[in-house]
């Protein structure tokens, strides 16, 4: 068994619904505790000294970034959506673990410091904003406002950070921590099917990410009973929610944008009763801003509320010269570049690049473009050929 294999095996059961088959790694849980001393395990056995950030993202590094940096990342996150699948994240940990793994075999040691990063929270699927670890690294997202965050059983992310043994009040930016990191590349699956319907490369390049942003709509109503109420004399707020949803999908077709409504929270929730508050949640995203911007308006409007931003990132280009080098570096046996494409899903690597440090994706060939789901997939070859395209990322930047 290669060392790849080893640690996706090991990673397997880790946090899976056996009705389902996906996930549910959530942040600041015993199973997100459980990956951690996964990654802890790792680092240790390859001799690389770890180092937690003020925002409880995990750093396990080889040679002294201090002294001989600042050194080139390698990484992604552990935790899933709810039911999410196996690649997403873990792709990018166990990959770049067998990347350093393949270069010692060889006999390659790098002469400048590499980390593997395990960035917190990158989902939100807990606490509702997304790249938490990473905003909070950087200082995108206030710490005040993230202990203050609540799950859905009310827990802060205070108290659960506290009972995982984070401490909650060192929480937030950590300029050196930042400074250590001269460069990060982060490998991914990818969460569509631009490599498999463009011409067979198992690897990619990413060029930047779309602006996308998450919303929260309140809307009241009034409890009351579903066998004894008129219609007429109803206050319900699913028929506003209901409009809503259907305005989302109109206004991104409208405005060549994607836009999603994947959560929902009824109260009081019965079968019987009529709701008295209906939350639901808008995820919105596109190539331009202004129409994504669009979108969002256009489902207030319909919802007749204002909705809540709960996070926004705008358009993030990747390092142009560390793209076209590494698209260089990747070439296929023709010749050509490696494939160069945009992405609608938000990563880490995105928040560093905003916050200046140089930064680049690569991703890793997905045969149905599915993902955040437990159908998502990359081939054994494809995970390999990642494996082998970050070892020669790390020769030739570290």
């Amino acid at each position: 068994m290669s060392a790849f294999e080893g640690m996706w095996a090991a990673l397997a059961g880790i946090g899976r619904d056996p009705s389902s088959g996906g996930y549910r790694r959530f942040a600041w849980t015993s199973v997100d505790g459980e990956l951690r001393e996964w990654f802890r395990g790792e680092a240790a056995r390859r001799g690389m000294a770890l180092e937690p950030d003020r925002a409880g993202n995990l750093w396990a590094w080889a040679g002294d970034p201090d002294a001989d940096g600042p050194g080139l990342a390698l990484g992604s996150h552990l935790d899933s959506v709810p039911d999410g699948g196996a690649f997403d994240g873990p792709l990018g940990i166990v990959s770049a673990f067998a990347a350093l793994d393949e270069l010692r075999a060889r006999g390659r040691a790098p002469s400048r410091p590499v980390a593997v990063v395990c960035f917190a929270d990158e989902e939100g699927a807990r606490f509702g904003v997304a790249c938490a670890g990473s905003r909070l690294l950087t200082g995108a997202l206030d710490a005040d406002r993230a202990r203050g965050l609540t799950d859905d059983a009310g827990t802060s992310m205070a108290d659960a950070m506290a009972r995982a043994g984070h401490d909650p009040a060192a929480v937030g930016p950590d300029p050196a921590a930042l400074r250590r990191v001269g460069s990060l590349v982060e490998l991914h699956v990818e969460q569509g099917r631009g490599l498999a319907s463009g011409g067979g490369a198992r690897v990619g390049v990413a060029s930047a990410i779309w602006p996308h942003g998450r919303w929260r709509l309140d809307l009241r109503g009034r409890a009351d009973h579903a066998g004894t109420t008129r219609l007429a004399d109803r206050t319900d707020p699913t028929l506003p929610m209901a409009a809503a949803v259907l305005e989302a999908r109109a206004a991104a077709t409208r405005h060549r944008a994607l836009a999603t409504v994947g959560r929902l929270r009824v109260r009081p929730n019965g079968v019987n009763a009529i709701p008295s508050e209906v939350t639901a949640w808008l995820d919105a995203r596109g190539p331009v801003e202004d129409d994504v911007r669009a979108v969002v308006a256009a489902v207030a409007a319909a919802a007749g509320a204002d909705p809540a931003e709960e996070s926004w990132t705008p358009a993030t280009p990747f390092d142009p010269a560390l793209r076209d080098r590494l698209a260089a570096l990747l070439a296929g046996e023709d010749g050509r570049p490696a494939p160069v494409l945009a992405t609608g899903a938000g990563h880490d690597a995105g928040i560093l690049a905003a916050a200046g440090v140089p930064t680049a994706m690569l991703f890793v060939r997905n045969p149905t473009g599915i993902s955040h789901s437990p159908e998502e997939h990359a081939e054994p070859a494809d995970c390999a050929a990642g494996v082998t395209a970050l070892a020669a990322v790390v020769e030739a930047l570290a």
